[in-house]
């Protein structure tokens, strides 16, 4: 049966996301962040990408358990004007990520692009969040990650690589910057579990059964190994944003990301290219406009009614939660409504 859902004013389920994470331990400036990552993420992605304020049972449930950090040290053991590398000491990716992005804003702003790498993290929720920091501050941001070994590598039925998602944006003259999020994965196993529940099929390119063959159940595909966006061309990407992450960050890399409870040993690189220093502001978004114009009027395949941009509907499913509220799943509710008891808080969840 499908599942139901309701709608919460988007202040209403800012205030409760805020409130659990006080809750949990955070102070102030953390649980700050991991609310507006939490946010973000319900309102611009997909439900099935398993991202937004049903994680909060999971923070929950890895704070209980000493699998993760609250108050970590965000540690910079190394640094230059342009890079640094930092170690989270096992905290809150979500809040550790947009940090790190705003210390690239920084050197970006004093050297032209600035880099940081995070070793020692935790699952940093949606690209997006880290990437879009840049957009406000007139930079272009790139945030990638390691994740755990989800990916079978080209020709491989196991896995070994992670879902390693990246994302990228750039700040334009309109009225939503480019934002493009994306897994290295044909699709995670979020949206499995959600078309599941949905009892719908999958494309068969998404995912593998346990002996290796190409499957439309979402439920034996949650069984194996994912596949690559592009075949050969994702798994590649994906080994070298292993490289950018944790080889090259000293952390966990391949087998060993998530590789216990206690310490995921997740890495982060962060990009962010100060554009006044390429070009001004304004000639950079003329410029921009111009190429989002060109592709908005390429000649329109059979079956397509118009051509969206990166961001766009992500930007149009914000708009419409923030006019509507934001769209919240019977299942997302009841758990959200029993940790609203574990904590002794009032739930904007009727």
């Amino acid at each position: 049966m499908n599942s139901k859902s309701i709608f919460v004013p988007v202040a209403d389920l800012e205030l409760f996301t805020s409130q659990a994470f006080r809750s949990m331990g955070l102070d102030e400036q953390e649980a700050q962040l991991c609310t507006s990552g939490l946010i973000q993420s319900e309102l611009r992605c997909h439900p099935g990408q398993g991202q937004g304020v049903r994680r909060l049972v999971g923070y929950r449930q890895r704070i209980l358990g000493n699998h993760v950090q609250v108050g970590a040290e965000f540690e910079i053991m190394k640094e230059s004007p342009a890079v640094a590398l930092v170690d989270a000491h096992n905290g809150l990716g979500s809040a550790v990520g947009q940090k790190a992005m705003k210390l690239a804003i920084e050197k970006a702003k004093l050297s032209g692009v600035g880099t940081v790498i995070v070793s020692n993290s935790t699952h940093y929720g949606s690209s997006a969040v880290h990437a879009r920091l840049a957009v406000d501050h007139g930079c272009i941001g790139i945030a990638m990650t390691s994740a755990g070994p989800e990916m079978a590598p080209w020709g491989g039925k196991s896995g070994v690589l992670g879902t390693n998602p990246w994302g990228l944006a750039a700040p334009t003259g309109g009225h939503f910057p480019i934002v493009l999020d994306i897994a290295l994965t044909t699709a995670g196993k979020g949206m499995m579990r959600w078309l599941q529940r949905e009892e719908k099929k999958m494309p068969v390119d998404w995912a593998l059964t346990p002996d290796g063959h190409e499957t439309d159940d979402p439920a034996a595909a949650l069984q194996g190994a994912l596949l690559g966006i592009g075949g050969y061309k994702g798994s590649g990407l994906a080994m070298l944003t292993d490289v950018l992450t944790g080889v090259l960050g000293n952390s966990a890399f391949g087998l060993s990301t998530f590789g216990g409870p206690e310490r995921q040993g997740v890495a982060h690189t962060f990009l962010a290219f100060d554009i006044d220093w390429f070009l001004p502001l304004s000639e950079f978004k003329t410029r921009i406009d111009a190429l989002i114009e060109q592709v908005k009027s390429a000649e329109l395949r059979p079956g397509f009614e118009e051509i969206l941009v990166p961001g766009e509907i992500e930007f149009r499913r914000e708009k419409q939660a923030q006019a509507n509220g934001a769209d919240i799943d019977s299942e997302t509710t009841v758990a959200l409504v029993a940790l609203a008891g574990e904590l002794g808080l009032s739930h904007p969840f009727s």
